[in-house]
Protein backbone atom coordinates (compact mmCIF):
# COMPACT_ATOMS: atom_id res chain seq x y z
CA UNK A 1 0.00 0.00 0.00
CA UNK A 2 1.60 3.31 -1.02
CA UNK A 3 2.05 5.73 1.79
CA UNK A 4 2.38 9.51 1.65
CA UNK A 5 0.88 12.74 2.87
CA UNK A 6 -2.91 12.36 3.04
CA UNK A 7 -4.59 14.40 0.32
CA UNK A 8 -7.71 14.80 2.45
CA UNK A 9 -8.03 15.38 6.20
CA UNK A 10 -10.80 12.81 6.56
CA UNK A 11 -8.69 9.93 5.31
CA UNK A 12 -7.61 7.67 8.19
CA UNK A 13 -4.42 6.49 6.55
CA UNK A 14 -0.80 6.40 7.55
CA UNK A 15 1.75 8.70 5.97
CA UNK A 16 5.35 7.70 5.36
CA UNK A 17 5.50 5.56 8.43
CA UNK A 18 3.42 7.97 10.50
CA UNK A 19 -0.05 7.63 12.01
CA UNK A 20 -2.23 10.25 10.36
CA UNK A 21 -3.49 13.17 12.39
CA UNK A 22 -7.04 11.91 11.91
CA UNK A 23 -6.41 8.30 12.79
CA UNK A 24 -8.89 7.11 15.36
CA UNK A 25 -8.03 4.91 18.31
CA UNK A 26 -4.79 3.61 19.70
CA UNK A 27 -4.71 0.61 17.39
CA UNK A 28 -4.06 2.69 14.22
CA UNK A 29 -0.50 1.62 13.38
CA UNK A 30 1.65 2.54 10.33
CA UNK A 31 1.64 -0.09 7.64
CA UNK A 32 5.34 0.59 7.18
CA UNK A 33 6.26 -0.32 10.77
CA UNK A 34 8.98 -2.93 11.11
CA UNK A 35 7.25 -6.28 11.74
CA UNK A 36 10.22 -7.30 13.94
CA UNK A 37 8.77 -5.16 16.70
CA UNK A 38 11.72 -2.77 16.94
CA UNK A 39 9.42 0.15 16.24
CA UNK A 40 11.59 1.27 13.32
CA UNK A 41 9.75 1.81 10.02
CA UNK A 42 10.38 -0.99 7.53
CA UNK A 43 11.47 1.58 4.95
CA UNK A 44 14.43 2.57 7.11
CA UNK A 45 15.70 -1.00 7.19
CA UNK A 46 15.19 -1.31 3.43
CA UNK A 47 17.18 1.88 2.80
CA UNK A 48 19.96 0.85 5.19
CA UNK A 49 20.31 -2.52 3.50
CA UNK A 50 19.84 -1.25 -0.07
CA UNK A 51 22.57 1.39 0.22
CA UNK A 52 25.12 -0.65 2.21
CA UNK A 53 27.92 -0.79 -0.37
CA UNK A 54 31.35 -2.32 0.21
CA UNK A 55 33.41 -0.11 -2.09
CA UNK A 56 33.98 3.66 -2.21
CA UNK A 57 30.82 5.71 -2.50
CA UNK A 58 29.43 9.24 -2.49
CA UNK A 59 27.14 10.19 0.40
CA UNK A 60 23.96 12.07 -0.45
CA UNK A 61 22.56 12.22 3.06
CA UNK A 62 20.19 10.31 5.31
CA UNK A 63 17.03 8.40 4.50
CA UNK A 64 13.80 10.03 5.68
CA UNK A 65 10.54 8.50 6.87
CA UNK A 66 7.73 10.44 8.50
CA UNK A 67 9.74 13.63 7.97
CA UNK A 68 12.46 12.26 10.24
CA UNK A 69 16.02 11.65 9.04
CA UNK A 70 17.72 8.40 10.06
CA UNK A 71 21.51 8.99 10.06
CA UNK A 72 22.28 5.27 10.17
CA UNK A 73 20.28 4.78 6.96
CA UNK A 74 22.68 6.64 4.71
CA UNK A 75 21.82 7.13 1.05
CA UNK A 76 24.86 6.72 -1.16
CA UNK A 77 25.96 5.96 -4.71
CA UNK A 78 28.85 3.59 -5.53
CA UNK A 79 31.82 5.39 -7.08
CA UNK A 80 32.07 2.65 -9.69
CA UNK A 81 28.51 3.40 -10.86
CA UNK A 82 29.13 7.10 -11.50
CA UNK A 83 29.85 6.36 -15.16
CA UNK A 84 26.37 4.82 -15.59
CA UNK A 85 25.01 8.34 -16.02
CA UNK A 86 22.25 10.03 -14.11
CA UNK A 87 19.60 12.70 -13.84
CA UNK A 88 19.36 15.50 -11.30
CA UNK A 89 15.94 17.13 -11.66
CA UNK A 90 13.71 19.49 -9.77
CA UNK A 91 11.92 22.79 -9.94
CA UNK A 92 13.83 26.06 -9.59
CA UNK A 93 14.99 26.69 -6.03
CA UNK A 94 14.71 23.12 -4.77
CA UNK A 95 18.45 22.52 -4.34
CA UNK A 96 19.74 21.06 -7.63
CA UNK A 97 22.84 23.27 -7.65
CA UNK A 98 23.82 22.25 -4.11
CA UNK A 99 23.38 18.61 -5.08
CA UNK A 100 25.83 19.10 -7.95
CA UNK A 101 28.21 20.79 -5.54
CA UNK A 102 28.20 18.04 -2.92
CA UNK A 103 28.57 15.32 -5.57
CA UNK A 104 31.45 17.16 -7.24
CA UNK A 105 33.23 17.67 -3.91
CA UNK A 106 33.23 13.97 -3.08
CA UNK A 107 34.33 12.95 -6.58
CA UNK A 108 37.26 15.37 -6.36
CA UNK A 109 38.26 14.04 -2.94
CA UNK A 110 38.41 10.54 -4.43
CA UNK A 111 40.64 11.62 -7.31
CA UNK A 112 37.99 11.92 -10.03
CA UNK A 113 38.13 15.00 -12.30
CA UNK A 114 34.83 16.87 -12.62
CA UNK A 115 33.43 19.23 -15.23
CA UNK A 116 30.68 21.67 -14.23
CA UNK A 117 28.95 24.42 -16.18
CA UNK A 118 28.44 27.36 -13.82
CA UNK A 119 25.53 29.22 -15.36
CA UNK A 120 24.68 31.55 -12.46
CA UNK A 121 28.19 31.85 -11.04
CA UNK A 122 27.26 30.10 -7.77
CA UNK A 123 29.51 27.09 -8.26
CA UNK A 124 32.66 29.22 -8.32
CA UNK A 125 32.35 29.02 -4.52
CA UNK A 126 33.87 25.54 -4.72
CA UNK A 127 37.28 27.20 -4.91
CA UNK A 128 36.70 28.67 -1.43
CA UNK A 129 36.10 26.99 1.91
CA UNK A 130 32.52 27.02 3.19
CA UNK A 131 31.30 29.24 6.00
CA UNK A 132 29.61 27.71 9.01
CA UNK A 133 26.22 28.77 10.33
CA UNK A 134 23.62 27.33 12.68
CA UNK A 135 21.38 26.06 9.93
CA UNK A 136 24.25 24.25 8.22
CA UNK A 137 25.45 22.63 11.44
CA UNK A 138 21.89 21.58 12.25
CA UNK A 139 21.58 19.91 8.85
CA UNK A 140 24.90 18.10 9.31
CA UNK A 141 23.86 16.78 12.72
CA UNK A 142 20.48 15.75 11.31
CA UNK A 143 22.02 13.55 8.61
CA UNK A 144 24.90 12.35 10.81
CA UNK A 145 27.73 13.48 8.52
CA UNK A 146 30.66 15.60 9.65
CA UNK A 147 31.01 19.00 8.01
CA UNK A 148 34.54 20.39 7.43
CA UNK A 149 34.99 23.65 5.49
CA UNK A 150 37.04 22.79 2.41
CA UNK A 151 38.25 24.55 -0.75
CA UNK A 152 38.76 22.49 -3.91
CA UNK A 153 41.32 22.82 -6.75
CA UNK A 154 39.44 24.64 -9.48
CA UNK A 155 40.24 25.64 -13.04
CA UNK A 156 38.05 28.39 -14.49
CA UNK A 157 37.13 28.50 -18.18
CA UNK A 158 34.97 30.76 -20.31
CA UNK A 159 33.53 30.45 -23.80
CA UNK A 160 35.83 32.34 -26.13
CA UNK A 161 37.17 34.49 -23.32
CA UNK A 162 33.75 35.97 -22.51
CA UNK A 163 34.52 36.17 -18.81
CA UNK A 164 37.39 35.76 -16.40
CA UNK A 165 38.26 32.18 -17.27
CA UNK A 166 40.70 30.63 -19.71
CA UNK A 167 39.14 30.77 -23.20
CA UNK A 168 37.60 27.62 -24.63
CA UNK A 169 37.47 27.84 -28.40
CA UNK A 170 36.55 25.43 -31.15
CA UNK A 171 37.00 25.73 -34.87
CA UNK A 172 33.81 25.63 -36.90
CA UNK A 173 35.15 22.46 -38.58
CA UNK A 174 35.67 20.82 -35.19
CA UNK A 175 32.24 21.93 -33.99
CA UNK A 176 30.62 20.26 -36.98
CA UNK A 177 27.45 20.80 -39.03
CA UNK A 178 24.98 18.91 -36.81
CA UNK A 179 25.73 20.89 -33.67
CA UNK A 180 25.94 24.14 -35.62
CA UNK A 181 22.58 23.47 -37.26
CA UNK A 182 21.09 22.95 -33.80
CA UNK A 183 22.40 26.22 -32.42
CA UNK A 184 21.34 28.10 -35.58
CA UNK A 185 17.84 26.64 -35.43
CA UNK A 186 17.96 25.19 -38.96
CA UNK A 187 15.38 22.75 -40.28
CA UNK A 188 16.33 19.35 -41.70
CA UNK A 189 16.65 20.60 -45.29
CA UNK A 190 18.91 23.45 -44.23
CA UNK A 191 20.90 21.11 -41.99
CA UNK A 192 21.49 18.75 -44.94
CA UNK A 193 22.73 21.67 -47.04
CA UNK A 194 25.05 22.71 -44.23
CA UNK A 195 26.46 19.18 -44.07
CA UNK A 196 27.11 19.36 -47.83
CA UNK A 197 28.98 22.64 -47.37
CA UNK A 198 31.17 21.12 -44.64
CA UNK A 199 31.80 18.08 -46.86
CA UNK A 200 32.99 20.33 -49.67
CA UNK A 201 35.23 22.36 -47.36
CA UNK A 202 36.80 19.24 -45.85
CA UNK A 203 37.39 17.68 -49.25
CA UNK A 204 39.09 20.77 -50.60
CA UNK A 205 41.29 21.59 -47.65
CA UNK A 206 39.39 24.74 -46.71
CA UNK A 207 39.84 25.17 -42.97
CA UNK A 208 36.68 26.44 -41.30
CA UNK A 209 38.17 28.13 -38.26
CA UNK A 210 35.69 30.96 -37.82
CA UNK A 211 32.16 31.89 -38.83
CA UNK A 212 33.69 34.19 -41.45
CA UNK A 213 35.37 31.18 -43.03
CA UNK A 214 32.05 29.35 -43.27
CA UNK A 215 30.32 32.41 -44.66
CA UNK A 216 33.02 32.74 -47.32
CA UNK A 217 32.57 29.12 -48.44
CA UNK A 218 28.79 29.50 -48.69
CA UNK A 219 29.12 32.68 -50.73
CA UNK A 220 31.62 30.97 -53.02
CA UNK A 221 29.43 27.91 -53.59
CA UNK A 222 26.47 30.10 -54.53
CA UNK A 223 28.51 32.27 -56.90
CA UNK A 224 28.64 31.73 -60.67
CA UNK A 225 32.10 30.22 -60.31
CA UNK A 226 31.35 27.99 -57.30
CA UNK A 227 28.03 26.48 -58.38
CA UNK A 228 29.81 24.05 -60.67
CA UNK A 229 31.79 22.65 -57.72
CA UNK A 230 28.74 20.91 -56.26
CA UNK A 231 27.29 19.47 -59.46
CA UNK A 232 28.67 16.00 -58.76
CA UNK A 233 27.42 15.76 -55.17
CA UNK A 234 24.30 17.90 -55.24
CA UNK A 235 23.78 21.58 -54.74
CA UNK A 236 22.25 24.14 -52.44
CA UNK A 237 19.50 26.53 -53.37
CA UNK A 238 20.01 30.26 -53.18
CA UNK A 239 17.12 30.50 -50.71
CA UNK A 240 18.62 27.92 -48.36
CA UNK A 241 22.03 29.55 -48.55
CA UNK A 242 20.40 32.88 -47.78
CA UNK A 243 18.73 31.49 -44.65
CA UNK A 244 21.99 30.00 -43.39
CA UNK A 245 23.89 33.23 -44.06
CA UNK A 246 21.26 35.29 -42.23
CA UNK A 247 21.37 32.97 -39.22
CA UNK A 248 25.16 33.08 -39.18
CA UNK A 249 25.07 36.88 -39.24
CA UNK A 250 22.58 37.01 -36.37
CA UNK A 251 24.61 34.43 -34.46
CA UNK A 252 27.80 36.44 -34.86
CA UNK A 253 25.99 39.64 -33.86
CA UNK A 254 25.18 38.01 -30.50
CA UNK A 255 28.91 37.73 -29.84
CA UNK A 256 29.13 34.07 -30.77
CA UNK A 257 31.91 34.65 -33.27
CA UNK A 258 34.44 34.85 -30.43
CA UNK A 259 33.72 31.23 -29.49
CA UNK A 260 35.05 29.96 -32.80
CA UNK A 261 38.70 30.04 -33.69
CA UNK A 262 42.12 28.83 -32.63
CA UNK A 263 43.70 27.40 -30.59
CA UNK A 264 41.16 24.59 -30.39
CA UNK A 265 40.48 23.35 -26.89
CA UNK A 266 41.71 19.84 -26.19
CA UNK A 267 39.05 18.09 -24.09
CA UNK A 268 41.74 15.81 -22.65
CA UNK A 269 42.79 18.80 -20.55
CA UNK A 270 39.65 18.22 -18.48
CA UNK A 271 41.00 14.88 -17.28
CA UNK A 272 43.68 15.87 -14.79
CA UNK A 273 44.59 15.53 -11.15
CA UNK A 274 45.65 18.39 -8.93
CA UNK A 275 49.10 18.45 -7.37
CA UNK A 276 47.75 16.94 -4.13
CA UNK A 277 46.21 13.95 -5.95
CA UNK A 278 42.64 15.19 -5.80
CA UNK A 279 40.63 15.38 -9.00
CA UNK A 280 40.77 18.64 -10.92
CA UNK A 281 37.56 20.66 -10.99
CA UNK A 282 36.91 22.38 -14.33
CA UNK A 283 34.33 25.14 -14.06
CA UNK A 284 32.96 26.69 -17.23
CA UNK A 285 31.86 30.15 -16.17
CA UNK A 286 28.76 31.15 -18.16
CA UNK A 287 27.19 34.25 -16.56
CA UNK A 288 28.40 36.39 -19.48
CA UNK A 289 26.46 34.24 -21.95
CA UNK A 290 23.51 33.08 -19.90
CA UNK A 291 21.21 35.02 -22.23
CA UNK A 292 22.34 32.65 -25.04
CA UNK A 293 21.19 29.33 -23.55
CA UNK A 294 21.11 27.33 -26.77
CA UNK A 295 24.67 28.33 -27.51
CA UNK A 296 26.19 27.14 -24.26
CA UNK A 297 24.07 23.97 -24.09
CA UNK A 298 25.18 23.04 -27.61
CA UNK A 299 28.76 23.95 -26.74
CA UNK A 300 28.60 21.56 -23.78
CA UNK A 301 27.43 18.83 -26.13
CA UNK A 302 30.41 19.57 -28.36
CA UNK A 303 32.77 19.08 -25.41
CA UNK A 304 31.11 15.76 -24.62
CA UNK A 305 31.25 14.64 -28.26
CA UNK A 306 34.92 15.63 -28.45
CA UNK A 307 35.66 13.55 -25.37
CA UNK A 308 33.85 10.63 -26.94
CA UNK A 309 35.92 10.93 -30.10
CA UNK A 310 39.28 11.23 -28.35
CA UNK A 311 39.15 8.76 -25.44
CA UNK A 312 40.04 5.06 -25.76
CA UNK A 313 37.77 2.23 -24.72
CA UNK A 314 38.24 1.38 -21.02
CA UNK A 315 35.46 -1.03 -20.05
CA UNK A 316 34.27 -1.09 -16.45
CA UNK A 317 36.52 0.92 -14.14
CA UNK A 318 36.67 1.13 -10.35
CA UNK A 319 36.03 4.84 -10.69
CA UNK A 320 35.28 7.08 -13.67
CA UNK A 321 37.96 9.05 -15.49
CA UNK A 322 35.69 12.11 -15.57
CA UNK A 323 32.18 13.03 -14.48
CA UNK A 324 30.47 15.60 -16.69
CA UNK A 325 27.50 17.55 -15.29
CA UNK A 326 25.26 18.87 -18.07
CA UNK A 327 23.25 21.75 -16.58
CA UNK A 328 20.09 23.21 -18.20
CA UNK A 329 19.84 20.02 -20.25
CA UNK A 330 16.35 20.83 -21.52
CA UNK A 331 17.87 23.54 -23.71
CA UNK A 332 19.88 20.89 -25.51
CA UNK A 333 16.82 18.93 -26.61
CA UNK A 334 14.41 21.77 -27.44
CA UNK A 335 13.75 21.78 -31.19
CA UNK A 336 16.49 19.21 -31.82
CA UNK A 337 16.54 17.42 -35.17
CA UNK A 338 16.39 13.65 -35.45
CA UNK A 339 20.08 13.50 -36.42
CA UNK A 340 21.00 15.60 -33.40
CA UNK A 341 19.02 13.42 -30.98
CA UNK A 342 20.55 10.30 -32.49
CA UNK A 343 24.02 11.77 -31.98
CA UNK A 344 23.27 12.52 -28.32
CA UNK A 345 21.82 9.08 -27.73
CA UNK A 346 24.82 7.37 -29.29
CA UNK A 347 27.28 9.51 -27.34
CA UNK A 348 25.57 8.86 -24.00
CA UNK A 349 25.23 5.15 -24.68
CA UNK A 350 28.85 4.58 -25.69
CA UNK A 351 30.84 7.09 -23.66
CA UNK A 352 30.28 5.03 -20.49
CA UNK A 353 32.74 2.44 -21.78
CA UNK A 354 35.32 5.21 -22.10
CA UNK A 355 35.14 5.95 -18.39
CA UNK A 356 33.03 9.12 -18.53
CA UNK A 357 29.88 9.61 -16.49
CA UNK A 358 27.26 12.15 -17.59
CA UNK A 359 24.64 13.68 -15.32
CA UNK A 360 21.90 15.71 -16.99
CA UNK A 361 20.52 18.50 -14.83
CA UNK A 362 17.09 19.90 -15.64
CA UNK A 363 13.73 20.80 -14.11
CA UNK A 364 11.70 17.74 -15.08
CA UNK A 365 12.43 14.24 -16.38
CA UNK A 366 10.12 14.99 -19.30
CA UNK A 367 12.73 17.46 -20.56
CA UNK A 368 14.93 14.51 -21.55
CA UNK A 369 13.91 12.28 -24.50
CA UNK A 370 12.87 8.78 -23.53
CA UNK A 371 15.73 7.06 -25.38
CA UNK A 372 18.26 9.15 -23.44
CA UNK A 373 16.36 8.94 -20.13
CA UNK A 374 16.38 5.15 -20.35
CA UNK A 375 20.18 5.21 -20.13
CA UNK A 376 20.29 7.26 -16.92
CA UNK A 377 20.50 4.67 -14.16
CA UNK A 378 20.99 7.13 -11.27
CA UNK A 379 18.16 9.48 -10.32
CA UNK A 380 18.13 12.41 -7.89
CA UNK A 381 14.70 14.03 -8.01
CA UNK A 382 14.03 17.22 -6.09
CA UNK A 383 10.54 18.66 -5.72
CA UNK A 384 8.33 18.97 -8.78
CA UNK A 385 5.55 21.44 -9.34
CA UNK A 386 2.12 20.26 -10.50
CA UNK A 387 0.11 23.43 -10.97
CA UNK A 388 -1.22 22.70 -14.47
CA UNK A 389 -2.72 19.63 -16.15
CA UNK A 390 0.48 19.22 -18.17
CA UNK A 391 2.53 19.36 -14.96
CA UNK A 392 0.31 16.71 -13.37
CA UNK A 393 0.66 14.49 -16.41
CA UNK A 394 4.44 14.89 -16.28
CA UNK A 395 4.40 14.08 -12.56
CA UNK A 396 2.53 10.84 -13.11
CA UNK A 397 4.90 9.92 -15.93
CA UNK A 398 7.90 10.56 -13.67
CA UNK A 399 6.45 8.39 -10.90
CA UNK A 400 6.06 5.45 -13.29
CA UNK A 401 9.82 5.48 -13.97
CA UNK A 402 10.68 4.62 -10.34
CA UNK A 403 10.91 1.12 -8.84
CA UNK A 404 7.98 0.00 -6.68
CA UNK A 405 7.97 1.69 -3.31
CA UNK A 406 5.78 2.25 -0.27
CA UNK A 407 6.15 6.00 -0.71
CA UNK A 408 3.24 7.78 -2.30
CA UNK A 409 5.48 9.41 -4.87
CA UNK A 410 2.85 11.64 -6.45
CA UNK A 411 2.28 13.27 -3.09
CA UNK A 412 5.88 13.15 -1.95
CA UNK A 413 7.42 14.70 -5.07
CA UNK A 414 5.23 17.78 -4.73
CA UNK A 415 5.89 18.23 -1.02
CA UNK A 416 9.67 17.76 -0.68
CA UNK A 417 11.48 20.49 1.22
CA UNK A 418 14.47 22.45 -0.07
CA UNK A 419 17.53 20.24 0.06
CA UNK A 420 15.51 17.03 -0.03
CA UNK A 421 15.24 14.57 -2.89
CA UNK A 422 13.86 11.21 -3.90
CA UNK A 423 16.79 9.02 -4.92
CA UNK A 424 17.37 5.69 -6.56
CA UNK A 425 20.73 4.64 -8.01
CA UNK A 426 22.44 1.53 -9.31
CA UNK A 427 24.02 -0.75 -6.73
CA UNK A 428 27.49 -2.20 -7.15
CA UNK A 429 25.81 -5.13 -8.94
CA UNK A 430 23.99 -2.79 -11.31
CA UNK A 431 20.53 -3.30 -9.77
CA UNK A 432 18.30 -0.35 -8.78
CA UNK A 433 18.39 0.55 -5.10
CA UNK A 434 15.21 1.16 -3.07
CA UNK A 435 13.58 4.53 -3.55
CA UNK A 436 14.76 6.77 -0.71
CA UNK A 437 13.37 10.08 0.45
CA UNK A 438 16.68 11.77 1.32
CA UNK A 439 17.69 14.76 3.36
CA UNK A 440 20.80 15.94 1.55
CA UNK A 441 24.06 16.78 3.27
CA UNK A 442 25.47 20.31 2.97
CA UNK A 443 28.40 21.11 0.65
CA UNK A 444 31.70 21.83 2.42
CA UNK A 445 32.77 24.56 0.03
CA UNK A 446 31.30 28.03 -0.15
CA UNK A 447 27.65 28.05 -1.24
CA UNK A 448 28.03 31.53 -2.75
CA UNK A 449 30.28 32.79 -5.56
CA UNK A 450 33.99 33.07 -4.84
CA UNK A 451 35.52 36.53 -4.82
CA UNK A 452 37.05 37.98 -7.97
CA UNK A 453 40.49 37.75 -6.39
CA UNK A 454 40.11 33.95 -6.04
CA UNK A 455 39.11 33.60 -9.69
CA UNK A 456 41.90 35.90 -10.88
CA UNK A 457 44.51 34.00 -8.88
CA UNK A 458 43.31 30.65 -10.23
CA UNK A 459 43.46 31.88 -13.83
CA UNK A 460 46.89 33.50 -13.43
CA UNK A 461 48.39 30.33 -11.94
CA UNK A 462 46.79 27.93 -14.41
CA UNK A 463 49.22 25.82 -16.47
CA UNK A 464 46.72 26.07 -19.35
CA UNK A 465 46.88 29.85 -19.60
CA UNK A 466 49.89 29.86 -21.90
CA UNK A 467 48.25 27.28 -24.15
CA UNK A 468 44.87 28.90 -24.70
CA UNK A 469 44.89 32.54 -23.65
CA UNK A 470 45.91 34.20 -26.93
CA UNK A 471 43.85 33.69 -30.08
CA UNK A 472 45.74 32.37 -33.13
CA UNK A 473 45.16 33.22 -36.79
CA UNK A 474 46.12 31.05 -39.74
CA UNK A 475 45.38 30.94 -43.46
CA UNK A 476 41.92 29.38 -43.43
CA UNK A 477 38.99 29.24 -45.87
CA UNK A 478 38.42 33.00 -46.01
CA UNK A 479 42.04 33.80 -46.83
CA UNK A 480 42.35 30.83 -49.17
CA UNK A 481 39.22 31.72 -51.13
CA UNK A 482 40.23 35.39 -51.19
CA UNK A 483 43.62 34.42 -52.58
CA UNK A 484 42.02 32.10 -55.13
CA UNK A 485 39.66 34.89 -56.16
CA UNK A 486 42.58 37.30 -56.51
CA UNK A 487 44.49 34.74 -58.59
CA UNK A 488 41.42 34.04 -60.69
CA UNK A 489 40.79 37.77 -61.17
CA UNK A 490 44.43 38.38 -62.15
CA UNK A 491 44.29 35.48 -64.61
CA UNK A 492 41.04 36.78 -66.08
CA UNK A 493 42.55 40.27 -66.40
CA UNK A 494 45.67 38.84 -68.06
CA UNK A 495 43.48 36.83 -70.45
CA UNK A 496 41.44 39.95 -71.19
CA UNK A 497 44.57 41.98 -71.90
CA UNK A 498 45.98 39.26 -74.14
CA UNK A 499 42.68 39.05 -76.00
CA UNK A 500 42.61 42.83 -76.37
CA UNK A 501 46.20 42.86 -77.62
CA UNK A 502 45.37 40.08 -80.06
CA UNK A 503 42.43 42.11 -81.36
CA UNK A 504 44.70 45.16 -81.71
CA UNK A 505 47.30 43.10 -83.56
CA UNK A 506 44.65 41.63 -85.83
CA UNK A 507 43.21 45.09 -86.50
CA UNK A 508 46.71 46.47 -87.21
CA UNK A 509 47.47 43.59 -89.54
CA UNK A 510 44.14 44.06 -91.31
CA UNK A 511 44.80 47.80 -91.65
CA UNK A 512 48.30 47.15 -92.91
CA UNK A 513 46.94 44.73 -95.50
CA UNK A 514 44.32 47.29 -96.47
CA UNK A 515 46.98 49.99 -96.76
CA UNK A 516 49.20 47.68 -98.80
CA UNK A 517 46.36 46.86 -101.16
CA UNK A 518 45.52 50.53 -101.54
CA UNK A 519 49.15 51.39 -102.16
CA UNK A 520 49.45 48.62 -104.71
CA UNK A 521 46.39 49.97 -106.44
CA UNK A 522 47.84 53.46 -106.46
CA UNK A 523 51.15 52.14 -107.79
CA UNK A 524 49.44 50.33 -110.58
CA UNK A 525 47.41 53.44 -111.43
CA UNK A 526 50.54 55.62 -111.32
CA UNK A 527 52.44 53.24 -113.57
CA UNK A 528 49.59 53.15 -115.99
CA UNK A 529 49.28 56.96 -116.05
CA UNK A 530 53.02 57.44 -116.35
CA UNK A 531 53.25 54.95 -119.14
CA UNK A 532 50.42 56.62 -121.00
CA UNK A 533 51.94 60.10 -120.61
CA UNK A 534 55.39 58.86 -121.54
CA UNK A 535 54.00 57.40 -124.66
CA UNK A 536 52.32 60.62 -125.57
CA UNK A 537 55.16 62.93 -124.49
CA UNK A 538 58.43 61.44 -123.25
CA UNK A 539 59.49 64.74 -121.78
CA UNK A 540 56.60 64.90 -119.44
CA UNK A 541 58.01 62.23 -117.15
CA UNK A 542 60.42 64.55 -115.42
CA UNK A 543 57.73 67.17 -114.86
CA UNK A 544 55.37 64.53 -113.51
CA UNK A 545 57.98 63.25 -111.10
CA UNK A 546 58.72 66.74 -109.91
CA UNK A 547 55.08 67.69 -109.52
CA UNK A 548 53.55 68.01 -106.02
CA UNK A 549 50.73 65.65 -106.92
CA UNK A 550 53.23 62.97 -107.86
CA UNK A 551 55.24 63.45 -104.70
CA UNK A 552 52.03 63.21 -102.63
CA UNK A 553 51.15 60.02 -104.39
CA UNK A 554 54.55 58.61 -103.54
CA UNK A 555 54.12 59.48 -99.89
CA UNK A 556 50.72 57.80 -99.86
CA UNK A 557 52.06 54.73 -101.58
CA UNK A 558 55.01 54.47 -99.24
CA UNK A 559 58.69 54.82 -99.70
CA UNK A 560 59.40 51.35 -101.00
CA UNK A 561 56.51 51.34 -103.45
CA UNK A 562 57.44 54.90 -104.44
CA UNK A 563 60.96 53.82 -105.28
CA UNK A 564 59.61 50.97 -107.32
CA UNK A 565 57.30 53.35 -109.20
CA UNK A 566 60.19 55.74 -109.83
CA UNK A 567 62.53 52.96 -111.01
CA UNK A 568 59.77 51.66 -113.22
CA UNK A 569 59.10 55.06 -114.74
CA UNK A 570 62.75 55.98 -115.20
CA UNK A 571 63.61 52.52 -116.32
CA UNK A 572 60.97 52.72 -118.99
CA UNK A 573 62.14 56.23 -119.93
CA UNK A 574 65.76 55.17 -120.19
CA UNK A 575 64.84 52.16 -122.24
CA UNK A 576 63.12 54.49 -124.61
Amino acid sequence: MPIGPPPYRDRCTTTLGRVSDDAVGTDAVSTSEDPSGSGEPALVAAIREGYAFDGPALHFGAGVVDDRAFPDAGVRIPLSMMNRHGLVAGATGTGKTKTLQLMAEQLIEQGVPVFLADIKGDLSGMASAGESNDKLLERSADVGLEWVPTAYPAEFFSLGGQGKGIPIRASVSQFGPILLAKVLGLNQTQESSLQLIFHYADGNGLWLDTLEDLRAVIQFLTSDVGKAELIGIGGISTATAGVILRELTAFAAQGADVFFGLPEFDSDDLIRQAADGRGQLSLLELPAVQDKPELFSTFLMWLLADLFASLPEEGDLDKPKLVFFFDEAHLLFNGASKDFLNAIQQTVRLIRSKGVGVFFVTQSPKDVPGDVLAQLGNRVQHALRAFTPDDQKALRAAVRTYPDTEYDLEELLTSLGIGEAVITVLSEKGAPTPVAWTRMRAPQSLMDPSSDSVLDAAVESSPLRAKYWEAVERESALEMLTEQEATRTAAEEQARLEEENARIREAAAAQAEKDRAAAEKQRAAAEKQAARQAKEDPGVVESVVQSSAFRSMLRSAGTVIGREITRSIFGNSRRR
